[in-house]
């Protein structure tokens, strides 16, 4: 039996961007899942459990993120990381 993946488009809302703390929460949603959580922007992709890896994607406000999640819990962990992409600040 294969794994669900879910991908979708997010856009980044806060005026600071996703920046240091931001990161580090979404980091720790992300971990929180069965699911592997990777984050694109463009043709990089990165592990959504790395705080630095995230920080590379430099994801200033109106930048769009793609996030995908592989597992059994994909769906939620896509929409959990999604609102956080999402959030105003």
């Amino acid at each position: 039996m294969s794994e669900a993946m879910v991908e979708q488009e997010f856009t980044v809302r806060s005026e600071l961007g996703l920046h240091a703390r931001p990161a580090g929460k979404l980091a720790s949603v992300a971990g929180r899942f069965a699911a592997e959580v990777t984050l694109g922007r463009g043709d990089e992709w990165v592990s959504g459990t790395s705080v630095l890896s995230i920080l590379c994607l430099a994801a200033t406000q109106g930048t769009t993120l793609t996030v995908r999640a592989v597992g059994d819990d994909a769906e939620q962990a896509v929409m959990e990381v999604g609102a956080l992409i999402e959030a105003p600040d």
